[in-house]
C-alpha cells in the first residue's frame, strides 16, 4: 500500500458549482433541494468511504441581477446543520462538514449547534468557518454595511475562541449520573467561560456536553493573507482553491510552513483542494460533456458570476475586450485575484472570462478514470494536497462515475482506503482528539 493516502470530500452547496448542471440531460434540476437525492447522494459516498459530505452556505439571495438569478437554482437551499441532522441518521460513518458564518452569528448558538450534531452523528461532526463576503448578507442582519474583510477575520478569531472553549465546558467525566447517590454531574468538572473581549461577552458553561469529538473538526476555506493565517492558527482542513499543480504547490508549502512557525504538527491540517471531475470511457468523450455543460451556460449567468467573484458590477464591460482594472472592493480579495489572474494569464475577453466563470473555472481533472487518478496521484506525491474536496459536474450521473468508476482506481494503486478505520471524522482523517483546555486529565 501507498505510504500516503488520499483524503476525499464531497463538495455540496445551494448553487450548483457549474450553473448549467441543472440544466444537463439526466440531471436532476432539484437536486440541491430535494432530500431523498441528498440522502441517496450521501449513502453513495459513504459506499465509496469518502471522509466527509461537505454543505456549503448563503446567507442571501445571490448579489446578482434577476435576469441572471432566475436561470439559477440558488434561490433556494437548507440551512446546512438542519440538513445534515437528517443526514446524520441517513448514515453511518461518512463526516458531515457544514458552514456557517462567523460574522451573522453567535458563537454560543453555534457551539451548541455543533456539539449537538456531533453527538446525534456519533462523531462525525465538522465546522466550515466562514467569514461571508456577500455583502448582501449584511442587509438580512440588521446592518446598513458589511464589515471591512480584515476585520471579518479579527472577529472570526474570537469567535473560535469562545466556541472552542464552551465545547470544553464539561470535563468529558462530568456525568456521573449516579441513580444510587442522586448525582447527575460533578459541579467541580464544569467550567463557566466567563469570555469578554472586543466582540463578545458569554458567560457559560455550555448546556450540552462536551462533544464525542472533543471538538468537532474545524475547516477552514480562506485563501487570502488574513485567511491563510487563520487557517494555520486554527483549522485542521483547509478547502483551498488553486487551479494548478505549481500554485497548489505553492500554497501547501506556504500553509505548511505557517504551521511550522507556530509549532503545530504538519499532519494536524490536512489541505484539501477543489477538484472538478469530469469522466468518461475517453479523454475525448469526457471533454465532450465538459463542453455540453459549459454550453448551457447563458451570458446572463455568465456576467453575474463574474461580477460577484470581482466584486464589481461588470455588466457594463465590452464583452469582446479584456477584463479592465478592477478596484479592491470589500468581497472576498481571493475570488477577486483568482478571477484577474486567469483572464492575465490566458488573455481572455471579458466574454471568455464570464464564461468560463459561469461554468467553472477551478481546478478540473476531465479524462479517464486512470487519467484522473494519475492527476491526483501526481498531486499527492508532489506535496500539493493531502487530498481533495470533489466537485460533481451534474447530479446524480457525476456522483456515480466517482463512486463506481474513480474511486475503485484510486483504490486499486493503494492511495485511497477500502474501509473506514474508525467511526469519527477524526479517525478518517487522522486528527487528535483535542485535549480539554480546562480539564486536561
Amino acid at each position: 500500500m501507498a505510504s500516503r493516502q488520499l483524503h476525499l470530500g464531497a463538495f455540496m452547496r445551494p448553487t450548483s458549482l457549474h450553473t448549467g448542471a441543472w440544466r444537463y440531460p439526466g440531471a436532476f434540476p432539484d437536486s440541491n433541494f430535494n432530500l431523498a437525492h441528498l440522502r441517496y447522494f450521501a449513502r453513495r459516498l459513504e459506499e465509496a468511504k469518502f471522509d466527509a459530505f461537505f454543505m456549503a452556505d448563503h446567507l442571501a439571495v445571490l448579489n446578482m441581477p434577476l435576469e441572471a438569478l432566475k436561470r439559477s437554482h440558488t434561490v433556494t437551499s437548507f440551512e446546512p446543520s438542519t440538513l445534515l441532522s437528517n443526514l446524520a441518521a441517513a448514515t453511518e460513518r461518512i463526516g458531515l462538514v457544514a458552514t456557517v458564518s462567523t460574522t451573522f452569528e453567535a458563537p454560543y448558538h453555534v457551539a451548541r449547534r455543533f456539539a449537538s450534531l456531533d453527538h446525534l452523528s456519533g462523531g462525525r461532526a465538522g465546522w466550515n468557518i466562514v467569514t461571508t463576503s456577500n455583502p448582501d448578507a449584511a442587509l438580512n442582519f440588521g446592518l446598513e454595511t458589511h464589515m471591512e474583510h480584515d476585520e471579518r477575520y479579527v472577529r472570526a478569531r474570537e469567535f473560535y475562541d469562545v466556541v472552542t472553549g464552551l465545547w470544553d465546558s464539561f470535563a468529558d467525566d462530568a456525568f456521573a449520573r449516579d441513580v444510587d447517590s442522586g448525582l447527575y454531574f460533578d459541579p467541580e468538572r464544569m467550567h463557566a467561560l466567563d469570555h469578554k473581549g472586543p466582540y463578545f461577552s458569554v458567560r457559560g458553561p455550555l448546556n450540552i456536553a462536551r462533544p464525542v469529538q472533543g471538538w468537532p473538526v474545524i475547516v477552514q476555506a480562506g485563501a487570502s493573507e488574513a485567511g491563510r493565517q487563520f487557517a494555520a492558527e486554527t483549522a485542521e482542513v483547509i478547502f483551498s482553491a488553486t487551479r494548478d499543480l505549481a500554485t497548489g504547490r505553492a500554497f501547501y508549502a506556504d500553509v505548511k510552513q505557517r504551521l511550522d512557525r507556530l509549532g503545530r504538527p504538519r499532519e494536524h491540517l490536512k489541505i484539501l483542494p477543489g477538484a472538478f471531475v469530469v469522466l468518461g470511457n475517453t479523454v475525448e468523450e469526457a471533454r465532450d460533456k465538459r463542453a455540453q455543460l459549459d454550453s448551457l451556460v447563458h451570458y446572463d449567468s455568465a456576467i453575474a458570476a463574474l461580477s460577484i467573484a470581482l466584486g464589481h458590477d461588470a455588466s457594463g464591460f465590452d464583452p469582446d475586450a479584456p477584463l479592465p482594472d478592477i478596484p479592491e472592493t470589500n468581497a472576498s480579495r481571493s475570488a477577486r485575484e483568482r478571477a484577474i489572474d486567469l483572464a492575465r494569464q490566458e488573455n481572455l475577453t471579458v466574454r471568455q472570462l464570464a464564461q468560463r466563470l459561469g461554468g467553472y473555472a477551478g481546478l478540473a481533472f476531465v479524462g479517464t478514470p486512470a487519467s484522473v487518478a494519475d492527476a491526483m496521484q501526481e498531486w499527492l506525491e508532489s506535496d500539493g494536497c493531502d487530498g481533495f474536496n470533489i466537485m460533481f459536474p451534474f447530479l446524480p450521473a457525476g456522483l456515480d462515475d466517482v463512486v463506481d468508476k474513480l474511486v475503485p482506481e484510486l483504490q486499486r494503486r493503494g492511495i485511497f482506503r477500502r474501509d473506514y478505520a474508525g467511526t469519527t471524522l477524526r479517525e478518517h482523517l487522522g486528527l487528535p482528539r483535542p485535549t480539554n483546555r480546562f480539564f486536561p486529565s
